[in-house]
């Protein structure tokens, strides 16, 4: 089904939450980290799995969200996710709040809020492929992706304020926005009329088909837009815990530093999207100047133990992310049609949940290590996929170019009119 209809501004506005909402629940405690830790009496392994284990029950459920997302209405799917993301922030709470040994408790709620979480960003991302056409897919996935970024700047101050009432306020408020999101994902958005669902078997057949005919440079794109988040949230638990444990730095100001490199995602996101459009070969040079730029930064940042330095070249990483992942984005929503969308973004936003959860968890582990032990592993995750980028997520080559939504474009002759298809 074409996409006829241009979305309005406030359904460009609407889709934008989602991911920033998504954010939210996930990085407004990471300024609280350390405070939990110590309220709570717990390790810092114990507190990174506040982390993991969301991003954890995140990635795992999304696949089934996402076959669901593909036979009933994307938005529906969205605003049942939303709710249940509230309800997992209010067991938090209610735990943190109510009980001596509150931790487990907290888990189970982060994991509720991870289920929940499943249906959000990623589903979104499949609604924007229905919804927009051309250079407008492009410009939202990377308006969209700007707002995951923004929600990430938004956080760490939001969570340092918010924690000046208790620590455990963020998980009472968070329930807030998701309701209202939802409420805005409902009425605003005028989705499209989906196509009749395919019988299970038929479906499945259809995801492997893709995998067989596209699974070269899809399986690739997955796991390096996983390996960005894996380093973006990484680097940001390394430096709430390096201000808090080595410079005294805690609350709002604390908030503040952590907001300097993920301003450099948000803005590089907003402007990469709005300029790559379905340029295929623009889309490659970006990435790979996206990748080189983060494993450039780590690299010499292992070498550097001062803040300035460090904060500078990590908010240089963020630049390099954040002309990375618009163009996978662009990529890998573009080039599946829109029955098995809803899949393939899930499966996309399953493997970046994943990156997250491993990030923290394996950052804190190297730390204790060293300094230069954690970026030069840093580094060396991020030049293999500097090299996987090279070698095998070359979309002007992909056999069988891709219009919009995965249709393949009509040959032109010569004179650059579309040929006719030959009678049979």
């Amino acid at each position: 089904m074409e996409k006829t209809q241009t979305p309005t501004m406030f359904t460009t506005v609407t889709l934008a939450l989602i991911p920033i909402v998504m954010v939210l629940g996930n990085s407004m405690l990471v300024p609280v980290l350390p405070t939990m830790e110590k309220t709570l009496n717990v390790t810092k392994f114990q507190t990174s799995l506040l982390i993991t284990l969301f991003s954890l029950s995140a990635g795992i459920i999304i696949p089934i969200v996402g076959y669901l997302a593909d036979r009933f209405k994307r938005k529906m799917i969205i605003g049942i996710s939303l709710l249940v993301y509230g309800i997992g922030g209010i067991v938090s709470g209610l735990a943190a709040w109510l009980m001596k040994d509150s931790y487990s408790m907290i888990l189970v709620g982060r994991i509720i809020q991870g289920i929940g979480a499943a249906g959000t960003s990623p589903i979104a991302m499949a609604l924007i492929g229905d919804l927009y056409k051309g250079g407008g897919e492009s410009r939202a996935l990377g308006i969209n992706e700007a707002a995951n970024g923004l929600g990430k700047i938004l956080s760490p101050i939001l969570g340092s304020l918010i924690a000046l009432i208790t620590w455990y306020a963020v998980f009472f408020v968070f329930p807030i926005f998701c309701f209202i999101v939802a409420a805005l994902t409902w009425f605003v958005i005028k989705e499209p009329k989906a196509p009749e669902a395919k019988p299970l078997p038929k479906y499945i057949n259809s995801l492997k088909n893709i995998f067989a005919q596209k699974g070269k440079w899809l399986v690739p794109a997955l796991l390096v837009g996983a390996t960005g988040l894996f380093i973006l949230f990484g680097v940001l638990f390394y430096l709430s815990n390096l201000l808090e444990d080595d410079y005294n730095v805690d609350g709002v100001l604390k908030g503040g530093i952590l907001a300097i490199p993920l301003l450099g995602l948000v803005t590089t996101s907003y402007f990469t999207g709005s300029k790559i459009k379905q340029n295929k070969p623009l889309i490659r040079t970006v990435m790979l100047t996206g990748i080189a730029l983060l494993t450039a930064s780590v690299l010499i940042v292992s070498f550097f133990e001062n803040i300035y330095v460090i904060v500078g070249l990590l908010t240089v990483s963020s630049v390099g992310t954040g002309l990375l992942l618009p163009c996978l984005n662009t990529l890998i929503t573009g080039a599946i049609n829109k029955p098995e969308r809803g899949m393939i973004t899930s499966l996309y936003g399953s493997v970046r949940f994943i990156g997250v959860a491993i990030g923290p968890p394996l950052f804190g582990w190297l730390m204790d290590i060293s300094h230069r032990t954690l970026f030069f592993t840093v580094t060396a995750i991020s030049a293999v996929s500097l090299v996987v980028t090279f070698f095998f997520i070359n979309p002007a080559q992909n056999k069988g170019q891709q219009g919009q939504g995965g249709r393949k474009t009509p040959a032109k002759d010569k004179s650059g009119r579309r040929q006719a298809k030959a009678p049979t």
